[in-house]
């Protein structure tokens, strides 16, 4: 018989230190292979990767104690990573690896186009452009969403990710594609990756860190299904998917739009994601790096506090 759960984050006790710390190790480990099995695909070496932790690890201990005093910095962060003073004061002063959080500005025209009725046809499907002239044309459609590009940089930047293409003919401009997934451009999956990834495990984290109601953090989980079974699930979750983006992306232009007219200060930024993950239950790896089925669970639905 199929069973259902949930799970809420709770405070109802603390665990001892050294039970917690081994949690967290089993966790860790859980989390760095996939990033390792990235690295070594890459020809990216441990060394790179252990510098890069080192960055994070004093970046990360130095904001734990906003407005102390900047002569003992370097102790405390010391102290705090284990790494030595000198280690830290070389860190400090060299170049941190930046993380832009602004989405390409093609990412925007795209979620545009195909959730914007004026760039619509009567079935919701992303309509052909005339390159140029008033609404709908792609030249106002580029220009809804900034003018510090030309409209014409932004078709070429389009056609080159192969997500658009230009018939020269009729000078229109069709969509080939209807999700933002550049073809051939690995720079661009490896962007994806980095921020989809980065910001549900930062907010995995915070909620972990206090008490798990800053952010929405949700999934649902099952298993003894068949290869058939997961053949049905993939097409629901696309259309599930879609109906979320253009309720969202509609709804979050409007609210830009509205935040600007208002003269709001627009400092803040949100991002709303859904992902599957489907494999074999045999062989799936170390005990470390894939947790252990359960054959007593059929289904769950873990849900942090909202």
């Amino acid at each position: 018989m199929m069973s259902t759960a949930t799970t809420e984050a709770t405070h109802e006790g603390t665990p001892d230190s050294t039970s917690q710390d081994a949690v967290l190790v089993r966790i860790m480990s859980r989390l760095l292979f996939p990033l390792a099995r990235l690295c070594l695909a890459n020809g990216i070496t441990l060394a790179t990767v252990e510098e890069i932790l080192k960055h994070a690890f004093v970046q990360e201990a130095n904001a734990l104690q906003p407005g102390s005093p900047m002569h003992g910095t370097v102790s405390r962060i010391s102290t705090a990573t284990g790494l030595t003073r000198r280690e830290v004061t070389r860190l400090i002063k060299s170049e941190t690896p930046v993380r832009s959080t602004k989405p390409p500005i093609a990412t925007e025209v795209f979620a545009r186009w195909t959730t914007d009725p004026h760039y619509q046809d009567q079935g919701g499907a992303p309509s052909v452009l005339k390159r140029q002239g008033p609404t709908p044309s792609f030249e106002a459609l580029a220009q809804s969403i900034t003018r510090d590009v030309h409209p014409r940089s932004m078709l070429d930047e389009l056609v080159r990710l192969g997500l658009a293409q230009y018939d020269e003919e009729l000078d229109s401009v069709a969509l080939v594609r209807n999700e933002f997934v550049p073809r051939g451009e690995f720079q661009h999956m490896l962007d994806f990756l980095g921020d989809n990834v980065g910001d549900h495990l930062d907010a995995a984290v915070a909620n972990v860190l206090h008490d798990g109601s800053r952010h929405l953090e949700q999934a649902v989980f099952a298993d003894e299904l068949s290869t058939e079974s997961i053949k049905v699930l993939r097409p629901l979750v696309a259309e599930q998917w879609k109906a979320l983006r253009d309720t969202m992306v509609t709804t979050i232009l409007t609210l830009i739009e509205s935040d600007r007219s208002a003269g709001r200060i627009q400092d803040q930024r949100m991002r709303i994601g859904l992902y599957t993950y489907d494999e074999s239950m045999v062989n799936v790896g170390t005990p470390a790096s894939k947790p252990t089925a359960n054959p007593k669970r059929k289904y769950s639905s873990k849900e942090p506090k909202k």
